[in-house]
């Protein structure tokens, strides 16, 4: 069963960027989780010391249900008297991890879907403003270099699709059509879905791939749209750094990753007035609840107008 707590925390590191902090958490806690449950599964292929037997641990995922999972929330509240902002933590890490694992196709169907958490405050995902995003945007083009036409073209289509960085990295030259303005990716899940650019996304794209890109290929033969200087693909811990650089270049004190631009894709769409049911299309998300975590941005920016627009403010 640790076997796939480590396939996740991996996810985390490359794909979310999550901070060390956060990380170490989430395996104390799914760590706990499985301490908790082998005796009661009758899961024998775990000694403790995080190297279960090979070829059984689905097995042992495949026994946690819902009466698991709520009888596991309930000893942490009555019997470790865990406070509930801590017990919120370790449910959310649950809730994360199974969704991981019904995304990655490990898991059919998700135990921790309905489970119920103690009431917190919520913590929502972190967000560029637009201007934030223009300064952004603007940073790769001062370099001035193949390199930088390449990273403008990267971060325009990762902020005009809301893609995943592991979608971006995988894109290859057959997926991009920019005749009709849209991409072809494979998502969790090996799910494929069409997104539409926006026409300036397309134009940065087309003169990437018309003048930087065949001076990075260099004459090889690869097939990924973004390259690196050696005309090899890049790789998913590339475009994070490369990212935190130019959030540093750009004065943006927020500590940013390739999801911020995710968030920041969907928080600016529902702003504008896109429906909710729209960016969980664009975004792939296979749950419109794991979509509606927005709606309490939005509904923080109508607040925001209100309090300057009402004419006692």
């Amino acid at each position: 069963m640790y076997d796939e707590v480590e396939s996740f925390l991996n996810y985390l590191v490359v794909e979310r960027g999550g901070p060390s902090n956060t990380l170490g958490a989430y395996q104390n806690d799914l760590r706990q989780f499985i301490e908790f449950a082998q005796p009661r599964i009758g899961n024998g292929n775990g000694n403790g010391n995080g190297n279960g037997a090979k070829g059984k641990s689905k097995h042992g995922w495949q026994k946690i249900d819902l009466d698991l999972l709520t009888e596991y929330v309930s000893h942490l509240r009555n019997n470790q008297g865990y406070r509930d902002s801590t017990t919120a933590r370790k449910v959310a890490a649950l809730k994360s991890f199974f969704t991981f694992m019904v995304d990655e196709g490990t898991l059919k169907d998700n135990p921790a879907e309905f489970l119920v958490s103690p009431r917190v405050g919520r913590t929502l995902p972190k967000h560029l403003t637009e201007e934030e995003t223009g300064r952004l945007l603007d940073q790769p083009a001062k370099r001035g270099t193949v390199e930088g036409q390449r990273d403008l073209a990267m971060l325009e289509l990762l902020y005009a699709t809301g893609l995943r960085v592991s979608e971006l990295t995988s894109l290859n030259l057959e997926d991009v059509n920019l005749q009709d303005g849209y991409i072809r990716c494979l998502g969790k899940g090996g799910k494929e879905r069409l997104v539409y650019m926006h026409p300036h996304a397309s134009d940065v794209i087309r003169g990437y791939l018309d003048t930087a890109r065949p001076v990075l290929l260099n004459g090889k033969d690869d097939d990924a749209v973004f390259l690196n200087r050696r005309g090899e693909r890049l790789t998913r811990q590339w475009v994070w750094t490369a990212i935190k650089s130019y959030a540093k270049d750009g004065g943006i004190e927020k500590d940013i990753t390739p999801h911020t631009l995710r968030h920041s894709f969907a928080t600016h769409m529902l702003r504008g007035g896109a429906s909710l049911r729209h960016v969980q299309t664009l975004l792939g998300h296979a749950s419109m609840a794991t979509t509606q975590v927005y709606t309490h941005l939005t509904d923080e920016h109508v607040h925001e107008e209100f309090e300057k627009s009402h004419p006692r403010a």
